[in-house]
């Protein structure tokens, strides 16, 4: 699925100029640990997290995360954005909770990007 898909299931709004038509997601990763990150994702993954800080950009450029889509309507800050805007890694905000933006998007067909198989 594209980016831009997401984006209308989430109605989120974006803060970078990347085409989301260009991106490409494979899977979906829902954290607030990013130890949970470093440990179960996989290429072509999307971050949905509540953590609005710096480490959270930096972890997805050091896993070439294709993403960030923060949830409960929090905002990055000024930094974030020019971080994010420099590494070319789209930043996408939902006001919908982690657990209905998971939800919504697994229900549209995108997998979870754990190595586990439940």
């Amino acid at each position: 699925m594209i980016l831009a898909e997401i984006q209308k299931i989430l109605d989120a709004g974006t803060y970078t100029q990347i085409d989301l038509k260009d991106v490409q997601v494979e899977t979906i990763c829902g954290a607030d640990l990013l130890s949970d990150v470093l440990a179960f994702t996989k290429e072509k993954t999307l971050l949905l997290t509540g953590l609005v800080n710096l480490q959270v950009l930096r972890t997805a450029e050091m896993l070439d995360l294709v993403g960030v889509v923060f949830v409960r309507g929090k905002v990055p800050n000024e930094e974030m954005i020019k971080f994010a805007i420099e590494n070319k890694i789209p930043l996408l905000c939902t006001k919908r909770c982690m657990y209905e933006a998971c939800g919504l998007l697994f229900s549209a067909g995108i997998a979870g990007s754990s190595t586990r198989n439940y």
